[in-house]
């Protein structure tokens, strides 16, 4: 792997330091960040805003790296998955997801990518193919930012809302994440509102208190899938260190620092977690809470057992929450026929390279 740094992953504040301690000010950085993100340069030669000494410090302690666009399934007007190749030969995957067209036929502005912060996942929630595999290692802030810049690029769309709830669990990645998010909401940076940047987690208690304490706040969605611990225990391996009392308590503190609303992910898996009683204890936590409710019925993977609900049981769970005065929604998932269930275009490929080996 390469010596030098890749660039994506440094903030302003240190690239300010870099030039400083080389003689050079915060208007260096500012240049060369305006360059990169705004003007999409990808040689330091040709940023002509610094003079050639500068250039020659870039090129000598920095590279822009994008990973490698292995596979790319879907279309241009429909939901996208990525497969992309690490520098170390790793996959991980991305998904550009436009937004729903209304009933009018119309469709909004919204272009949303969802990143993977980790290649795998320790925390093996019970319906996902991320931690099929178990965790290999943490994503650095650059091959984070470097999916946004890669898809932005392919794509040739603008993008609007960064959703991380790709493969891996964020606030374990907290050390790479937080530069990441400077990064993607900096005005310096990729420049997206705080709050079109939603972190998901499984439940990682401490850490959920830790991301409110960020001065840059963004928005929260936890992987809930389970109103009760009975229930949750089946499902989410992290409840048997944090609780749902826990959960709970941490989501109240980080609604007390931050004006966004809390969105309760759960995905309705049949005989597991589908019984309306669930939907009514999952009503009354989100309203305590102030929070949005978002329904995902069950999207197949291949190995595992799981199944989904009918559609006519999980519009009246849906019903059930959203008449006990809940914000809900039921997310019919986008991408069923392009494997968009976390991590599973990565096994298909690990397997194929695996077997030609």
């Amino acid at each position: 792997m390469s010596a030098k740094q890749n660039i994506l992953g440094v903030t302003r504040d240190d690239l300010t330091d870099f030039f400083t301690q080389h003689g050079g000010s915060a208007f260096h950085a500012k240049e060369v960040m305006e360059a990169v993100y705004r003007n999409e340069q990808r040689d330091f030669s040709k940023i002509t805003a610094i003079t050639e000494r500068y250039r020659a410090l870039l090129e000598e302690h920095f590279t822009i790296a994008l990973p490698k666009i292995v596979k790319v399934q879907g279309s241009e007007d429909t939901t996208r998955k990525y497969l992309f190749q690490l520098e170390d030969g790793r996959y991980i995957e991305s998904v550009l997801i436009p937004a729903t067209p209304l009933e009018d036929g119309t469709r909004s502005e919204r272009m949303t990518v969802c990143v993977s912060s980790q290649v795998g996942c320790a925390y093996g929630c019970k319906f996902c193919a991320s931690g099929l595999d178990g965790l290999t290692r943490n994503l650095t802030s650059a091959e984070i930012i470097s999916q946004l810049v890669a898809i932005r690029e392919h794509s040739g769309r603008h993008i609007t809302n960064v959703v991380f709830m790709g493969m891996g669990e964020p606030l374990a990645n907290f050390k790479n994440l937080n530069p990441a998010l400077d990064i993607i909401t900096g005005h310096w940076g990729l420049h997206l509102a705080p709050r079109s940047v939603t972190v998901s987690t499984s439940g990682l208690v401490p850490m959920i208190r830790k991301l409110a304490e960020r001065e840059n706040q963004v928005s929260l969605a936890i992987s809930l899938h389970g109103a009760t611990n009975e229930v949750r225990d089946k499902i989410m391996p992290v409840n048997a260190k944090w609780d749902v009392d826990e959960l709970f308590d941490a989501l109240h503190y980080f609604a007390s620092t931050n004006n966004q609303r809390i969105t309760l992910e759960y995905i309705l898996i049949k005989g597991i977690n589908d019984d309306l009683e669930q939907a009514r204890i999952l009503a009354e936590k989100a309203k305590k809470l102030g929070g949005f409710v978002n329904l995902i019925p069950y999207n197949t993977v291949e190995g595992l057992e799981w199944e989904r609900p009918s559609d006519a049981h999980c519009k009246l769970f849906r019903d059930t929450v959203k008449g006990l005065g809940v914000m809900t929604t039921m997310r019919l998932e986008k991408g069923h026929d392009i494997d968009a269930a976390c991590g599973q275009l990565r096994l298909k490929e690990m397997k194929k390279t695996a077997a030609e080996a």
